[in-house]
């Protein structure tokens, strides 16, 4: 099964090389594009103050803070939770970086030695939406997730926000198989379906239609790094990519 998990961070600044620090981390867990609800949340004593541009981005004030548990007091439960899972965080470098900063500070090994793969979902939204603003609350607007709640940055809440974008935007691509499978009721009446004697009427696809589905799978395997279920099933024939069932959208 595959597990991954949206990680996310707040931070005293924007440089761990001029001593800023984590503060605040969350990471939610997804099974099989399931949320599983299970999650890691905690907020951590920096030992140092914020940034004003900082502070202003999350709140969290020196004495909320003060008598947090430090970063090391925390880093293993925070291995154990997100050891082997493929990460998902939205401008990954700036976390990774912070979060490989706290590790070499522990001398600890780097964070791709117990996460080697990590999603991107910023770079991937440039690449489906170029030119448009790709914030995270620009896509919770675009893909319907509701962000009203997140007056300040939250790592947790922005960590569930980012997971349901992530689901929204990836939608499509596995959830209808993986319901076939983990579902053998639901594949045995997809059968009978399929088996039975409905006649449909089958509309062939105009050139430019073809032409805008080939851009739109393209798209879409990129994002998915050659994960698009629509192109495995035209390369073993189970779909013809030039014709539609009538009324199909």
């Amino acid at each position: 099964m595959l597990r991954q998990i949206v990680l996310d961070t707040e931070t005293t600044g924007l440089d761990p090389k001029l001593g800023h620090r984590v503060l605040e981390i969350a990471a939610v867990e997804i099974m099989d594009r399931r949320l599983t609800g299970q999650h890691f949340h905690r907020y951590i004593d920096p030992e140092r103050a914020s940034d004003e541009g900082a502070l202003q981005v999350h709140g969290l004030t020196q004495d909320f803070l003060r008598g947090k548990p430090k970063f090391g007091d925390i880093v293993q439960e925070l291995l154990d939770f997100i050891s082997g899972a493929e990460l998902i965080i939205h401008n990954a470098p700036f976390d990774t970086g912070f979060l490989n900063r706290e590790l070499d500070l522990l001398n600890l090994k780097p964070l791709a030695e117990y996460c080697p793969q990590v999603i991107d979902t910023l770079v991937m939204a440039r690449e489906l939406h170029p030119g448009k603003r790709n914030s995270l609350d620009a896509l919770c607007d675009r893909y319907g997730v509701d962000n009203t709640a997140r007056t300040l940055h939250g790592a947790l809440l922005d960590a569930n926000l980012l997971a349901e974008v992530y689901l929204a935007v990836t939608r499509g691509q596995e959830s209808f198989l993986m319901e076939l499978e983990h579902t053998p009721q639901a594949a045995a009446g997809a059968s009978r379906f399929i088996a039975g004697d409905v006649e449909l009427t089958v509309i062939s696809a105009s050139a430019e239609e073809l032409a805008a589905h080939e851009r739109q799978l393209a798209a879409i395997d990129k994002a998915s790094k050659g994960a698009c279920v629509w192109r495995k099933l035209e390369s073993d024939g189970s779909v013809d990519a030039g014709a539609a069932p009538s009324g199909a959208a």
